[in-house]
């Protein structure tokens, strides 16, 4: 692979070198202005060639080409070697192009930061402190999000040239990365909930969903969602009348009595330690975890037991402690192997390779005639499998009637909800009851003819059930296996409950998510980060060893803690901590630019992020609104004209600005409407049509067909026992009077 990319694009690099590519960085050309240590981290596994100019670089992209399997570029070098004649002239070759808003729109030639991307895409809108500024999230975290929607197209991209199928240019917009896979606001269940009405909120929602508590030595933050969670926390709380009654069961009815019950939650953590706390809930099956600092996290025993964190050389002259991987692959982790290398063009060792054959891009999408026995659950779980279906693999989720998947709750019983359709889409259901000898039996013959199985439970929990990866093996050497957690199998932490809230508690997210270094209010807890971007990066781990399958003819078995997927994606800020500890916190929005702010614009609740990295765009900055007290004379500005105006004058002046977006807004958003970034998904269930990802908008070719609705429980249990082990109807009748199986019943 040859890197000769901007930021994001080195970080999508990045993480296809931790899996083994030999990636060839054209180095000299990454013109984003970073630090040595953070160029340092992207660059690691990577072999590092200088160029003295981008035409140096271009002419190096033309010559390695032919010996490439991927090129990555930045927006200006694809324009230099015209990344599609490039393409033609090598047709398995996969090129991706990384840029802000993608090679065309109305934004093509915007200047952009996380900061404004972040405006844009609608995740501002939902954080911080109702009445108050809008508060931009951690820096890094879109960045890397957007890299890892990089990644994940490139391997797409990849497996259809391994199948038989053509390359092609690849348009990768961090825009539309962050708008579908950080908060997404068509997607699975998570801080978008509110924007789904249609209606266009005013005002930051509050942040009380997953309620943080002060403690004897800090914090901790807790997530109550199921009955046997309550019932666990009502225990412990010494079973107090008041709330005694079967309808606290109710999440809603908590909330309505919330002032009460923190009361009494408040008065129970008070003395304690958090460490303390964080045990006893884990034995009593309460979901909380500790709000730690990155500082915290560094020096977590769990992240050291894991193998998370590990002291490496990155430099021959710098040596600090860093996120090493998240991945694990039949137990060894997948991660940082070496710094940087610095070579000279007679280094070079790439031969150049004969044309391979490609033909016409298959029907169905690049993964068609792949199976995948879907075990997930919630966000995670959802959407690492619909990443296979979406692109043409026969995706069968397994389910129980006795243990539903939380995401098919509704809050008046309906049969389907929105979240459900949007993560469900493309996949068959199969009614199993894997706590049976019979159901156990059903799966592992399942798997034998299978090629992926995908799970999020607890360490232990599909060996627990008898079909870990070791049984799997024995009756499908080729099965891959993902196993998928909160937090890894190795470390004292392994068995604690684990969602997205408690998993940035946990890692250090909470405590940079703030106005201040010194508040106690964090204001991430209507984010649905990590779940999706995780999900991401398990779909791009199960798609590298298929790809290896191809080769070796073995499968594997994949483990990936989400915890670990945020500490790496803040792998930078945690090399600068160990560096010089109490170095990173929070900074609210203030940032490091020259000038950033996040000002009040005409209207009701309207805002404009402004974030000014290099003195030419300090310069237009001071042209337009004045000089003097930058800051003052920049509210000033901003507060005579709408955020959309503010922006096109100060995007017009060279000046990094961005109105901020509402989630519903994002349907008329022109650059995304251009990309065609969304689309609309129709459910039989549902009584209205649904705005919807449209996953094949960055790809230049590749067929995809529509997906099919998801399913109900059970939809499909006959039809899967038919196809996949040619079941007689008696057989599948007997299965189903002994409970084994099930399926939907008959709609009227």
């Amino acid at each position: 692979m040859v890197d000769a990319s901007d930021h994001v694009g080195a970080g999508t690099a990045r993480l296809l070198a931790d899996l083994g590519a030999d990636v060839v960085r054209l180095g000299g050309v990454d013109r984003a202005g970073q630090s040595p240590l953070k160029d340092a981290v992207d660059h690691a596994n990577k072999r590092v060639l200088d160029c003295a100019h981008p035409e140096e670089a271009a002419g190096l992209v033309r010559a390695l080409a032919s010996s490439a399997d991927l090129v990555l570029l930045d927006l200006d070098l694809a324009d230099r070697v015209d990344a599609h004649a490039l393409q033609h002239a090598h047709p398995a070759l996969v090129v991706l192009v990384s840029s802000p808003f993608g090679a065309s729109g109305p934004r093509r030639a915007w200047r952009a930061t996380e900061s404004t991307l972040l405006a844009l895409s609608g995740s501002l809108s939902r954080s911080g402190r109702p009445g108050g500024v809008p508060l931009l999230p951690p820096a890094g975290i879109a960045d890397a999000t957007a890299a890892a929607h990089g990644a994940w197209l490139a391997m797409t991209a990849l497996t259809q040239v391994a199948r038989g199928g053509p390359g092609q240019v690849v348009d990768l917009s961090h825009h539309e990365a962050l708008a579908v896979g950080l908060d997404p606001a068509f997607g699975v269940q998570g801080s978008a909930a509110a924007g789904r009405s249609g209606k266009v909120r005013r005002d930051r929602p509050p942040a009380d969903s997953y309620p943080v508590y002060p403690c004897a030595d800090g914090h901790v933050r807790l997530c109550l969602l199921s009955r046997r969670q309550w019932r666990g926390m009502f225990e412990w709380l010494g079973e107090p009348e008041a709330f005694a009654d079967p309808r606290f069961d109710s999440i809603t009815e908590r909330v309505r009595s919330a002032e009460e019950l923190d009361a009494l939650i408040t008065a129970l953590f008070a003395d304690q330690r958090a460490a303390d706390l964080a045990d006893e809930a884990a034995r009593r099956g309460v979901p909380l975890a500790q709000v730690l600092t990155l500082a915290d996290a560094l020096d977590a025993d769990h992240f050291r037991a894991a193998g998370t964190i590990a002291r490496v050389d990155l430099t021959p002259t710098l040596s600090a402690e860093l996120p090493v991987g998240c991945v694990d692959l039949d137990g060894r982790r997948l991660g940082f192997r070496a710094p940087a290398q610095r070579i000279d063009r007679d280094d070079l060792d790439w031969s150049r390779r004969p044309a391979p054959e490609t033909g016409d891009a298959p029907a169905g999408g690049p993964f068609e005639g792949l199976r995948v026995l879907d075990l997930g659950v919630i966000v995670f779980g959802a959407e690492v499998g619909r990443a296979f279906a979406d692109l043409g693999a026969d995706v069968v989720k397994v389910e129980s009637l006795a243990f539903p998947d939380g995401l098919r709750q509704t809050r008046g019983g309906e049969e389907m909800n929105a979240s459900f359709a949007w993560g469900q889409r493309g996949k068959r259901s199969l009614g199993l009851d894997l706590r049976c000898d019979a159901g156990r039996d059903l799966f592992v013959r399942l798997a034998a003819g299978a090629d992926v199985v995908l799970s999020n439970f607890k360490p232990g929990t599909l060996d627990g059930l008898g079909i870990g990866h070791a049984v799997l093996r024995e009756v499908n050497p080729g099965i891959v296996v993902l196993e998928s957690a909160a937090f890894s199998s190795r470390g004292p932490w392994a068995r604690r409950l684990g969602y997205g809230p408690l998993v940035r508690a946990a890692c250090g997210i909470s405590s940079l998510w703030r106005y201040h270094a010194e508040d106690a209010e964090c204001w991430d807890g209507v984010t649905v980060f990590p779940d999706h971007v995780a999900a991401k990066i398990a779909a791009l781990a199960v798609a590298s060893v298929l790809l290896r399958r191809e080769r070796l003819g073995a499968g594997g078995h994949l483990e990936l803690a989400q915890s670990d997927v945020v500490l790496h994606q803040l792998a930078a800020q945690v090399a600068e901590e160990s560096l010089a500890p109490g170095t990173v916190r929070a900074v609210g929005n203030r940032g490091t630019s020259l000038f950033r702010s996040v000002l009040p614009c005409a209207g009701d609740d309207e805002w404009c992020v402004i974030d000014v990295r290099r003195p030419a765009e300090l310069a237009a900055l001071e042209a337009t609104v004045g000089r003097g007290d930058l800051g003052a004379a920049a509210a000033r500005w901003c507060s005579t004209r709408g955020p959309h105006e503010a922006t096109t004058e100060l995007q017009a002046a060279g000046v990094p600005a961005a109105a901020m977006l509402r989630l519903p807004e994002l349907l008329d958003d022109p650059q995304l409407e251009h990309r065609g970034t969304y689309t609309t998904l129709k459910h039989p269930l549902l009584d209205h049509e649904l705005p919807a990802e449209a996953t094949s908008a960055p790809f230049g070719r590749i067929r995809l067909e529509d997906a099919s609705p998801a399913p109900r429980v059970g939809e499909h249990t006959r039809q899967v026992l038919l196809e996949h082990l040619g079941l007689e109807a008696a057989e599948i009748e007997g299965l189903l009077r002994d409970g084994v199986v099930h399926e939907a019943p008959d709609r009227a």
